[in-house]
């Protein structure tokens, strides 16, 4: 069955995507179409401005490395009027392991770009004689710390 889903993040930072999908053992490809269950079956509400036929389609694929069997997530211009770009992943059988690696609701994903964008504008700081360390705590958190060069 298919069960195709919006991550809730509006990307607007491929290469966020692409290193915060590195750090979770992933990569980013410019294909045009991502794996899934192959068939838009009814049995789930159909993401926000697709259709039945855009399922399955995309810009990019966010997918495991070395992992043939896993589904992916496709990244799919917005359709809503809006830049940027939303991510669409079939969590059926938890994607055949895609949602070990994103997380529940894509939950370390969203956390994994977040951190890169953080840490791009971060740098901006350190331009500014600001130190920035990521650390990532025992729960799996990240934390980002910038202090000033008198701290």
């Amino acid at each position: 069955m298919s069960h195709v889903t919006a991550i809730e993040l509006r990307v607007n930072d491929l290469d966020c995507l692409s290193q915060g999908g590195q750090e979770l053992g992933m990569e980013l490809v410019p294909l045009k179409e991502f794996r899934w269950y192959g068939t838009h079956v009814g049995d789930y509400p159909l993401p926000a401005g697709f259709k039945k036929e855009d399922m399955g389609k995309c810009d990019y694929v966010l997918r495991i490395k070395n992992n043939n069997r896993a589904y992916e997530v496709g990244v799919c211009k917005a359709r809503d009027g809006q830049d940027g770009f939303v991510l669409l992943w079939d969590f059926w059988n938890g994607g055949y392991g895609l949602r070990n690696a994103i997380g529940q609701n894509g939950d370390k994903l969203k956390q994994a770009y977040a951190s890169q964008v953080a840490q791009k504008h971060l740098q901006q700081l350190s331009r500014e004689g600001f130190r920035t360390v990521k650390q990532r705590r025992a729960d799996g958190t990240i934390v980002l710390v910038a202090t000033g060069e008198d701290e």
